[in-house]
């Protein structure tokens, strides 16, 4: 329960819409502060952008953990062990530094650990996923003296309204959530859900408020978008009539399973507004991992997946997950994962120790690999990541990219080119949220700083 609304005999009455329709502006109307924290994937980074469209025209002023806000929302991620720890650091950290601020914990951690977490008398309010997008609701109920529980928000993971306001460049627009394949380490569609998919109208209406809102470039995302399906629209279909939306903006995808796509989705890229860049999930190179792992493809697959973007596009840009010390992953196994990564050149690798997630299959599974392992055949990854890059990013010199800049001071401008890498260049008084074609001319920093520079043309 939350700290001010634990007795059982109270009756609530759930609203049909944000209370904030009723009453007005009424952040503004009482001078109210909120300050928001994101942990994890980029589907959990438009959902605060959206939350915060809400707060803003509401009238909430948004400002950061240490600026005294009167509400605190945290997004948590559970993936790992790791994510799980991260989260509740924020959570110590902004209950801690903010005592009288009513703390708003969301997103896949308050759903796998709910009820731990509404025991906590640093956390006012615990929101699950599918009821994320009403928080507004419930803290203008909180400020206007309703009494309100979290189970009575509405539950609907589409209900987010198309984002204005951002604390991002770019913006997403979510077409889908949840999972049905049940990979044996996942938590996720225990936390997010079975897979349901937006309607195409729907999308396609957020995607034209998106682009009238300012944003040059959208981010299509969901949990497992490439098994979107509404009616006889599948995920290229979607992404087709997306691309047909009347405006100057352009189109990236978020992150893929490798599985399911046929040559129509390769022809897509040839369209001016969808940039040439994939986060393809690969999580191991080794036929037996990806089997005890219950992937839904073979390294085979994901090669010949690879070679037919490459072959019409050389330099499309591959960036993937992956697992090691996945139980019994043998140095045998290990070394095809090294060997794939090597081969197919991705430019960027997120690499992840495998994390015991309570009530999977891989929980129970038999050789289980120690730390130290993990730990060492993660930096293997890492530093072979960084060779790829490095080879790839030094491939791109000499060559163009239209940059959409997110950062800018008087002399110099910085952002993400088409084929999403980062680039530095000089430019006088450059505006953010501008579109710009620079030249590759070199490279600046090392390993995970490293960065492309060029000049305006």
């Amino acid at each position: 329960m939350t700290r001010e609304n634990s007795n059982e005999n109270l009756s609530f009455s759930p609203p049909s819409e944000s209370l904030s329709r009723f009453f007005g502006r009424s952040g503004e109307a009482l001078g109210l502060k909120v300050a928001f924290k994101t942990l994890g994937c980029r589907l959990n980074q438009y959902e605060t952008d959206a939350l915060v469209t809400d707060f803003d025209e509401a009238g909430y002023k948004l400002v950061d953990f240490d600026q005294s806000p009167d509400v605190v929302v945290i997004n948590t991620c559970t993936v790992t062990n790791q994510s799980d720890q991260k989260s509740r650091t924020v959570i110590s950290q902004a209950a801690r530094k903010n005592k009288d601020a009513v703390v708003v914990v969301t997103g896949c951690m308050a759903n796998n650990f709910k009820e731990k977490l509404e025991s906590q008398d640093n956390i006012t309010f615990v929101v699950e996923n599918n009821r994320k997008s009403s928080i507004l609701s419930l803290v203008d109920a909180h400020f206007s003296g309703e009494i309100l529980h979290p189970e009575q928000l509405p539950q609907d993971v589409f209900r987010y309204e198309p984002v204005r306001k951002s604390l991002h460049t770019r913006s997403a627009v979510k077409v889908q959530d949840g999972c049905d394949n049940f990979c044996t380490f996942c938590i996720i569609p225990t936390v997010r859900g079975r897979a349901v998919s937006r309607p195409v109208a729907d999308v396609l209406e957020s995607v034209r408020k998106t682009i009238e809102n300012g944003f040059k470039e959208i981010v299509v995302t969901g949990v497992n978008i490439g098994r979107y399906e509404d009616g006889e629209s599948k995920f290229e279909d979607l992404l087709a009539q997306i691309l047909d939306v009347p405006g100057d903006f352009r189109v990236r995808i978020s992150s893929l399973e490798p599985d399911g796509f046929g040559d129509r989705f390769v022809e897509l890229f040839s369209h001016p507004k969808l940039m040439p860049h994939l986060h393809l999930c690969l999580q191991s190179g080794s036929e037996k991992t990806l089997l005890r792992m219950r992937r839904m493809y073979d390294v085979e697959q994901f090669r010949k997946t690879i070679n037919q973007f490459r072959s019409v596009y050389p330099d499309f840009n591959f960036t993937t997950d992956i697992i090691v010390g996945f139980p019994g992953e043998t140095d045998e196994e290990f070394q095809q994962t090294l060997d794939a990564v090597a081969e197919f050149n991705f430019s960027h690798v997120h690499t992840f120790k495998y994390s015991v997630r309570k009530g999977t299959r891989a929980e129970r599974m038999e050789n289980h690999i120690p730390e130290k392992i993990k730990t060492a055949r993660s930096a293997q990854i890492r530093e072979l990541s960084e060779e790829n890059k490095l080879r790839y990013y030094q491939s791109l010199i000499g060559k163009t990219q239209n940059i959409l800049v997110e950062k800018a001071t008087k002399t110099k401008a910085s952002g993400y080119g088409d084929l999403f890498v980062p680039v530095e260049f000089e430019a006088k008084d450059v505006q953010k949220n501008t579109i710009h074609t620079v030249k590759l001319t070199g490279l600046s920093g090392e390993g995970e700083k490293l960065v492309v520079v060029g000049e305006l043309i």
